[in-house]
């Protein structure tokens, strides 16, 4: 699902201006309290503290703590390193063009990295000349861990941005290699 970035994030208690509900919730996980955000049942938005591009709580619609029960689990069972992919729904807010690059990084295989010219090449742009743009777009994931952009990395293996902080970052690669610092 593709919502007009525009219309994606209403105030609280209302909905979008195509009668979509918006619900959220907070859940405990080994990288700090994080917000998941609904729209119409949809995960779209998975935010952990801290988080640079994270809206401001208002638009998170109203509380609903029962019904993110899949989300949860499949979350427990990743942090536990039982789950390798997400089978949620999702609703992915965006504009076009960062889309397409969230749904590059869907494809990123648990426990690998590619980087940002190979998430380009993989969605069918240049890499020589997309590699910026797909950063951008990567930085603008809101549903981080389940639309893996913390898999994405430099060209030259370093790791980059992430819009919950770099120490998050390492911390899920790390998860997937099988050798996390439960001290985070």
């Amino acid at each position: 699902m593709l919502l007009d970035e525009d219309r994606s994030m209403p105030r609280a208690g209302a909905a979008a201006g195509d009668g979509v509900r918006i619900t959220h919730t907070v859940v405990s996980t080994p990288l700090g309290p994080t917000t998941l955000v609904a729209h119409d049942g949809r995960l779209s938005a998975l935010l952990m503290p801290d988080s640079k591009y994270a809206p401001a709580q208002g638009p998170f619609g109203e509380r609903d703590d029962d019904g993110f029960d899949q989300v949860r689990t499949q979350l427990d069972e990743y942090f536990a390193g039982e789950r390798t992919v997400f089978d949620l729904p999702l609703a992915l807010v965006g504009t076009t063009f960062q889309v397409r690059v969230w749904e590059g990084l869907l494809r990123i295989p648990y426990g690998q990295t590619w980087s940002y010219g190979e998430v380009a090449a993989a969605v069918g742009l240049d890499p020589r000349t997309s590699s910026r743009a797909v950063g951008a777009a990567n930085g603008r994931n809101r549903i981080a861990i389940v639309v893996p952009c913390h898999r994405v990395i430099g060209a030259d293996g370093a790791l980059t941005g992430f819009a919950a902080g770099l120490d998050r970052k390492r911390f899920l690669l790390d998860l997937e290699q099988g050798t996390p610092d439960l001290l985070f």
